[in-house]
């Protein structure tokens, strides 16, 4: 995996991160981990293909969140997302990794040793969850 730090984002990137946010976000999402010193964006590859992505941001307290995830369809049910969360978690030293997903991604999570708290319907239609894995050390 290598970071994700151009300034002008590759079709991609950009297809990936829609995946994560909403089409409307991509473009702000990306500017965020192109500007900010606390969130940095990895990409996966197979061969020279972008597979798949996944976007942090380093909190206070040696916590992380990750902000967006996403796997090319086709790729997707491979153990790639729960890779690149084992990336991350070497990469760190986060002691509490945690995300906020919606009901199509809990599972996910779940799957992976997440901890899944239900927030309710945060938005009008739309249950929305928060997951936490401590990491061990």
């Amino acid at each position: 995996m290598e970071e994700i730090r151009d300034r002008s984002m590759h079709r991609e990137v950009r297809t990936l991160l829609s995946f994560a946010t909403s089409e409307e976000r991509v473009e702000g999402e990306y500017d965020l981990y192109i500007q900010s010193a606390n969130r940095r964006l990895f990409g996966f590859t197979a061969g020279v293909d972008l597979i798949g992505c996944i976007g942090v941001e380093f909190l206070d307290g040696n916590r992380c969140e990750v902000k967006h995830i996403a796997v090319m369809p086709e790729y997707r049910g491979k153990g790639i997302g729960n890779r690149m969360v084992d990336y991350i978690t070497n990469l760190s030293s986060c002691s509490c990794i945690t995300a906020e997903t919606d009901r199509d991604a809990v599972l996910f999570y779940k799957k992976i040793g997440f901890e899944i708290l239900s927030l309710g319907e945060k938005y009008v239609g739309v249950d929305r969850f928060r997951c936490v894995r401590f990491m061990e050390g």
